[in-house]
């Protein structure tokens, strides 16, 4: 295959291949080029029965779906979601491979769009894995992490269970951030320091919402593949990958608790600054009714018209002093006598 020289690589070779390894029975994967893994897929009928090939490509890359098209068999179905580029979490069976659509997160509490996904689709069968994404995966860089660490791997399943347990995990962290974050707001917040807090919790609560609705059809989708397990699926594998589901599962319940909490912590925010708005607007009311009487008297005795009363009179700015005094008392007993019941 021609590769147009110049083009950028997007960290992965000329291929559009991040990484590719070979594993065999009970050794580590072996970190093969897209020029090895093409002649192992070529050969892969003689090579050793369990031996299983794991490539990732870079979707990004030009020249990614000529050679997945060149040299892999692939489902169409594969192809479907992938030139589609649908994020919808998914896994399901097609023409004997496992077709799966998953989802992960970056999130940062440093920016305001604290969360950005990011999209993986897998074609998994008995003796190849192949992974393709636009960006780059937290808990694909951890599998990448432990693949080069030496852990061993039985089966190309058991990376996909390894893939799926990071994403709890990952998961998991986000959740615990999150947690911290509310507990410190939540401190502010009764030690009677709101600040800005009200509106970071309104992030944090459409972040959780947008993961959940994210991810949430992932452990009904592994059920059901659970339910319906392909031919070639091992029993060690389809339990791994029920504790899997079983785990990510958790951390979804653990989010929807989390945004119940947001939220009421929310109404308790809104109560109280409703109620120091009350209470600001009484005694705003209190001072106006309380100075209506004096401003009306001096109004009308200001006039600079003939008639005024008293204007003659020797005690007569005394009459009107006990004037306002009385009046004043009259309207502070109407404005308080309901707010003290």
């Amino acid at each position: 295959m021609n590769i147009v020289p110049g083009t950028p690589s997007y960290g992965s070779d000329e291929a559009g291949l991040v990484c590719g390894y070979v594993f065999s029975p009970g050794a580590r994967g072996r970190p093969v080029a897209s020029t090895e893994a093409s002649d192992w897929l070529r050969d892969a009928s003689l090579k050793e029965e369990r031996e299983f090939i794991w490539l990732h490509f870079n979707d990004a890359h030009v020249a990614t779906q000529k050679w997945l098209n060149a040299h892999l068999d692939l489902s169409d179905a594969f192809f479907e979601v992938l030139r589609e580029g649908t994020r919808s979490t998914r896994i399901e069976h097609a023409d004997g491979t496992l077709i799966a659509v998953l989802n992960d997160v970056i999130y940062d509490f440093a920016l305001t769009e604290s969360s950005q996904v990011s999209t993986l689709w897998l074609s998994v069968d008995e003796r190849r894995l192949v992974s393709v994404r636009r960006q780059p995966l937290r808990s694909l860089d951890r599998l990448r992490t432990a693949v080069k660490g030496g852990e061993t791997f039985p089966s190309a399943l058991a990376l996909v269970v390894h893939l799926l347990r990071d994403q709890a995990d990952v998961l998991t962290q986000i959740v615990r951030n999150t947690t911290v974050k509310v507990d410190c707001i939540e401190d502010n917040f009764l030690s009677g320091r709101l600040e800005l807090k009200r509106a970071d919790l309104g992030g944090l609560r459409r972040d959780l919402v947008r993961l959940q609705r994210l991810l949430a059809p992932e452990p009904a989708a592994m059920f059901r593949l659970l339910n319906r397990p392909l031919e070639w699926m091992e029993e060690q594998d389809t339990l791994e990958l029920q504790q899997s589901s079983e785990e990510f599962s958790v951390a979804i319940r653990d989010v929807a608790g989390l945004q119940e909490r947001i939220k009421l912590l929310q109404e308790e925010i809104a109560t109280r600054i409703s109620e120091q708005t009350n209470r600001s607007v009484f005694v705003l009311t209190a001072v106006t009714v309380l100075a209506l009487p004096i401003n009306m008297i001096a109004g009308l005795l200001g006039m600079n018209v003939g008639g005024i009363p008293l204007a003659q009179h020797a005690h007569g700015f005394w009459i009107v002093v006990a004037l306002v005094l009385a009046f004043t008392a009259v309207a502070g007993w109407v404005a308080f006598r309901k707010r003290v019941g």
